[in-house]
């Protein structure tokens, strides 16, 4: 069954500083929307927004036509990885699989050459790129019909990013995902719809030459 997540009408200002304009965004199961946009565009904000943690002038979002008025609150609804981690930094990766996933789902997890050699270390031995991939890992395993994610690559090495980018994609089969990233070639990787943010006001491009008439990025880029 395909789900749809609506975000509509989103407004959202910081004293007489307009951040968000009347943005409208969609995504279904099955697809990856990325958002993309300069420093200070509002891609992170309009993910807080989705989420809920962040409460704008006004917004309406629904999933399948629900409206939610707290979205993190809706059981399997959206989980979001945000740019700060979530896992106690004193947990050993094992005791961290065990605490945020169901016991029916760790059989699942721990299916992956790379956890299995990291299982027993302590989340603040772990090198960036480990950490981020546990973390990327534990929110797509959630129960969620949608998944945010906030700069999955941020001081990542080309060979995580490899990592990271495959359990995106996978993940994507059965999870509509919106992804934000600075890295916008490892988005454009990912992504099957482009979203681009300029001047508050959102817009959906048909092919990632328009982010070039959008001035997000120059000649040569691609």
């Amino acid at each position: 069954m395909t789900h749809i997540l609506e975000v509509d009408s989103v407004n959202f200002s910081i004293g007489e500083r307009k951040i968000l304009s009347d943005i409208y965004l969609k995504c279904q199961t099955g697809e990856i929307v990325g958002v993309f946009g300069r420093n200070g565009s509002g891609k992170s904000s309009l993910m807080k927004i989705i989420f809920g943690t962040l409460i704008p002038q006004f917004k309406v979002v629904r999933i399948d036509g629900k409206y939610l008025k707290t979205p993190y609150l809706e059981p399997n609804g959206i989980s979001f990885l945000t740019q700060d981690d979530f896992i106690p930094k004193h947990l050993s990766v094992r005791k961290a699989i065990d605490l945020f996933l169901e016991k029916y789902q760790i059989e699942c997890f721990l299916q992956d050459d790379f956890i299995e050699k990291i299982i027993d270390s302590k989340i603040s031995t772990l090198s960036g790129g480990e950490s981020k991939y546990v973390h990327v890992k534990l929110i797509l395993s959630i129960n969620s019909k949608f998944c945010l994610i906030d700069e999955p690559f941020s001081g990542v090495s080309p060979i995580m990013v490899e990592h990271i980018t495959s359990l995106i994609q996978k993940a994507s089969t059965h999870k509509g995902i919106i992804i934000t990233d600075h890295n916008y070639r490892n988005v454009l990787t990912l992504s099957t719809q482009i979203y681009h943010i300029k001047d508050g006001y959102g817009k959906m491009l048909n092919h990632p030459t328009d982010l070039i008439a959008q001035g997000y990025l120059k000649e040569g880029m691609l």
